[in-house]
């Protein structure tokens, strides 16, 4: 609880304990913030108090809201709905509550309780090493990256983390392609990044997997029976089993050709803002979990059928059976899960293992939970799958489509949201007084800073469509809006500074009043930090994004219906360039949790 419902807490407590003679827990009192539609700043809940009073609510509600507005100087008003007590707080608490914290950079962020720590490890990206990042992948990093940062804000110990699917059939078809035709060719004699050229080979396997299949289905094969007997698929599933065998060769080349993904990874990670504090590699868990396997077959928890392939039963459950080893001893995706979750209980003191992934995995982690509690394991309780919605581009949007036809490369679209920030700034006029090199820097804040907002605004677990020229919109609810607002109140703050208005020694005059939109201003940055904490509650940056939008809208019209520096009233101007002061500290805290920059000039 915050503050100021902390107090009216206390002074509610204090009225009923001096009306009914009865004290309460704190617990007993329920304040909240007043709806919108009613008039006032928080509200206590009554009905809970009408076996003390023995009145009916509205009495109950206004014989308390009578004795704080004439016991209570921190009370201006009230009124009664029913058996709620709006009560208006006095404008003297929020000027208080402005000096105290005008000035705490770190505002919304709570402090790491190191005796209690909460670790949550937070695991997003997990992308394949056979092909590039793509649009779904971007939604991914960047919820997996704002949710972390916002655990971190409400007082959590984070571990972000990465699981690299760097084995697997898949990827032996991308070795399979170079191999057959790539010539020796290699990134820098191409000029590609690395990820991009093994995408090449990846689609390159796929078009003359196809080929095949149309062969063999023309000699007479059924489709299904041409999938499994072409000749391209036997050769990768043979690389595979010798990969697994630790072939010298294979594993060489699967080094070699991981490398030059990893760079090509690494590049677009930087663009993109995000990070990790460890990076795990199925290759080096998937052996842990055919051990784990091994062991739950010997205690009964698993099956082998005829062929020799490993099952769990989880039909008592109300799910199916699950494959856990195929019939030739390779492992499936859930084997290497059961080995990773395993060894990450083990190097960290995890109270939440939290798996971003779409939510096309939904049963996948629905069932990686009842193995690992079928195992024995007690932290099993503790997985979480934070499930996404699907991201798409608008029709007609092709030029950003891959060579596959179907997804959206992750570098194209960054590059295509530079251009149009790019596009869209030089036409408003944004970057006439800038240097080239400021333009260009503004240029990139505002392309990345759009894709990320327009991202995160959404639940995380709606489908959604990303519209890049609709994202870098100035006036709408967008990232760029918001950066532009941010940009406007550091215009008013360095007029301020060079005009003497506001100095290192300036303070608040607590006699002054506060009127329309400046309170309305003054509460939005109070509700800060609870809008933090119920973003981490709910794992959703949105709540942060659409906080945001509504921060800096009221601002804007703070900005239009009062004057700021030109106010004659010495002690009204420096309160209203604190206020914008604080606002635009508010703006960078919550944009960071996003991800975002906050530009200082636009």
């Amino acid at each position: 609880m915050n503050k100021i419902s902390e107090l009216i807490s206390h002074l509610a407590g204090e009225a009923v304990a001096s009306l009914y003679g009865t004290r309460l827990a704190g617990g007993e009192l329920q304040v909240t913030q007043t709806r919108k539609e009613f008039a006032g700043d928080f509200t206590l809940v009554v009905f809970p108090l009408l076996k003390i009073s023995k009145q009916s609510p509205e009495a109950t509600a206004s014989a308390i809201g009578n004795y704080l507005q004439t016991n209570a100087n921190e009370i201006a008003r009230f009124n009664v709905v029913k058996g709620f007590l709006n009560l208006e707080i006095a404008d003297q608490v929020w000027l208080k509550f402005l000096s105290e914290t005008v000035f705490d950079e770190q505002y919304g962020t709570q402090t790491l309780d190191v005796d209690h720590v909460s670790m949550k490890m937070i695991e997003y990206s997990s992308p394949n090493t056979n092909k590039p990042l793509h649009l779904g992948h971007i939604r991914n990093n960047l919820l997996g990256y704002s949710v972390s940062k916002i655990m971190e804000a409400a007082g959590n110990k984070v571990v972000k983390v990465n699981l690299v699917n760097d084995r697997g059939i898949h990827i032996c078809k991308s070795m399979l392609a170079w191999q057959k035709w790539g010539n020796g060719e290699m990134p820098e004699s191409r000029g590609q990044k690395g990820d991009h050229l093994v995408g090449d080979y990846y689609v390159r396997f796929d078009v003359e997997y196809k080929k095949e299949i149309e062969q063999l289905v023309q000699q007479g094969a059924d489709k299904e029976e041409a999938a499994r007997k072409a000749p391209l698929i036997l050769e990768a599933q043979e690389m595979l089993r010798r990969w697994e065998a630790k072939d010298p060769e294979t594993i060489a080349l699967w080094e070699r050709m991981n490398g030059w993904v990893y760079e090509g990874f690494d590049a677009t990670y930087k663009r993109l803002g995000v990070s990790f504090d460890r990076i795990y590699h199925e290759s080096q868990t998937y052996l842990l979990g055919k051990e784990i396997v091994a062991e739950g077959l010997k205690r009964g928890v698993f099956f082998r059928k005829d062929n020799g392939s490993v099952w769990i039963d989880l039909t008592a459950d109300g799910l199916d059976e699950k494959l856990l080893l195929r019939s030739d001893g390779t492992s499936v995706y859930i084997t290497q899960d059961i080995g990773t979750a395993c060894k990450r209980f083990e190097e960290y003191a995890i109270n939440e293992l939290v798996y971003v992934v779409g939510n096309e995995q939904n049963y996948h982690f629905q069932v990686l939970a009842l193995i690992l509690s079928k195992l024995g394991y007690e932290w099993a309780k503790n997985l979480k799958h934070l499930s996404y919605g699907m991201v798409e581009l608008p029709k007609g949007m092709g030029k950003m489509k891959s060579r596959e036809g179907t997804v959206v490369d992750a570098d194209e679209l960054m590059d295509e949201m530079i251009t149009t920030a790019r596009d869209m700034s030089q036409e408003l006029g944004k970057l006439n007084e800038l240097t080239p090199e400021e333009a260009e820097k503004i240029v990139q804040t505002i392309g990345l800073g759009a894709l990320k907002y327009f991202i995160l605004k959404v639940d995380p677990q709606k489908n959604m469509v990303f519209n890049p020229k609709e994202s870098i919109d100035f006036n709408g609810n967008t990232g760029p809006f918001i950066q532009y607002t941010h940009a406007r109140i550091c215009s008013v703050l360095r007029k301020a500074v060079e005009s003497g208005i506001l100095t290192a020694q300036s303070t608040i005059d607590a006699d002054i009043k506060i009127t329309g939109k400046e309170a309305t201003l003054v509460h939005s940055l109070y509700n800060y930090p609870a809008v933090v904490a119920d973003a981490a509650a709910t794992y959703s940056p949105a709540l942060i994004a659409n906080y945001l939008y509504d921060l800096a809208k009221e601002y804007n019209q703070f900005y239009h219906d009062y004057s700021i520096l030109k106010e004659e009233n010495r002690a009204i101007r420096l309160f209203r360039v604190l206020l914008s002061q604080y606002t635009a500290q508010v703006i960078r805290n919550a944009l960071e949790l996003l991800g975002i920059e906050a530009p200082d000039r636009m």
